[in-house]
């Protein structure tokens, strides 16, 4: 890859470091869609030892791809999202990826079809991730930025995801504990 190329890929993606998501940080601030992938680029590091059959950085790769097509079309809520939405943002991402260099675009389309497929067990794992991601960053926003339906959706969001995973399914038993707790914590300042 030539270096002015590497520079033209890595300013589409840096869009991603202020393209805002629907929640915020602890600190009360937006969260940016780059901030998400990077925390789920991070689980999948974490939980190599988890997934000793799974290859694990062929999942840190999906993750920290994953959201790409977000730096043309900006997040939107998957509660929002609609399935023409989804298809824009693929072909905006898609039309991108392929003014990538030979070896870059043949690995990226790779990992995209592979990551729509969602058959392999790494793409299985990523997903998850994205998800589960999503409900922490949610359980750590102040609650009063929460909509009236995610009191409910942070219990199922992501239930789809995990069911091929004994570890996916403690973690998510584990993560709705947390989603309880600020609930009961939210509640009780409130009533």
């Amino acid at each position: 890859m030539q270096p002015n190329e590497l520079l033209d890929i890595l300013q589409v993606a840096g869009r991603l470091k202020t393209t805002t998501r629907h929640c915020y940080t602890q600190e009360n601030r937006k969260e940016s869609v780059a901030d998400h992938s990077w925390r789920i680029s991070l689980m999948a590091m974490l939980l190599t030892n988890e997934f000793p059959e799974a290859d694990m950085n062929r999942v840190i790769r999906m993750c920290l791809i994953h959201d790409l097509g977000e730096a043309f079309t900006g997040d939107i809520p998957s509660f929002y999202k609609k399935d023409e939405d989804e298809d824009k943002e693929e072909e905006l991402l898609f039309n991108w990826v392929n003014t990538f260099p030979e070896a870059e675009r043949e690995e990226w389309m790779a990992l995209y079809k592979e990551m729509l497929a969602l058959e392999t067990q790494e793409a299985k794992i990523y997903k998850a991730l994205d998800r589960l991601e999503a409900v922490i960053s949610h359980d750590e926003s102040d609650l009063s930025t929460w909509l009236p339906l995610e009191f409910e959706l942070n219990f199922t969001y992501g239930n789809e995801n995990i069911g091929f995973s004994e570890y996916m399914k403690r973690l998510k038993a584990e993560i709705d504990k947390m989603t309880q707790a600020e609930v009961d914590k939210y509640k009780s300042e409130n009533s």
